[in-house]
């Protein structure tokens, strides 16, 4: 690194002033005197002998391990306690055997409807992902749902291979409504 710099240097100083060569290259010098340390292991102190650490004990199973697991997240989601009704007004999936599709949960228990804002917020989609099942016939009920309480038609777009629906505007609580409605 120190010669690329000198060279670099010398390159420059010559062009701009040649009769200081000498006195600025040994304040480069000067400023680099460090360079072998470049923040690697190798320029690290080596490890003495490991008998001057303290010997260690290994527990199997401590007691004080339950508080470290209340720590540490679950490698799975839990499944939730079945509750006549939860506090923030989520719903088990139930869904009615006579339907024709159907939206399965998150990993979280979630239904899958996000809004998403693009271009600034100047575009704005509503969409429903993992639908199985006649997806045309729920984009066509979700469809005369929305229209029939905005009184106007609305854009929609059916992902048939990736199981998406995307509907143009903010429209979330709706769909949201209308999938717990039908117990999904």
């Amino acid at each position: 690194m120190l010669p690329r710099t000198l060279t670099n240097f010398t390159r420059i100083n010559s062009i701009f002033c040649s009769s200081n060569k000498h006195i600025l290259l040994k304040n480069v010098a000067a400023v680099n005197k460090d360079w072998s340390r470049m923040s690697s292991f190798r320029s690290s102190e080596p490890v003495g002998d490991i008998n001057q650490f303290p010997q260690v004990e290994i527990v199997k199973n401590p007691p004080e391990w339950k508080y470290v697991e209340r720590i540490i997240a679950p490698r799975v989601v839990p499944i939730p306690t079945a509750k006549e009704e939860y506090p923030s007004g989520w719903k088990p999936p139930n869904p009615k055997p006579d339907l024709k599709y159907f939206v399965a949960r998150t990993k979280n228990y979630m239904l899958p409807v996000y809004l998403r804002r693009t271009f600034r917020g100047q575009r704005i989609v509503t969409a429903v992902r993992r639908v199985d099942g006649d997806i045309w016939l729920l984009e066509a009920e979700l469809r005369y749902l929305i229209e029939k309480k905005l009184n106007k038609p609305i854009i929609t777009r059916v992902n048939e291979m990736n199981g998406i629906i995307e509907l143009k505007g903010d429209f979330v609580t709706i769909v949201e409504q209308f999938l717990l409605d039908k117990g999904l």
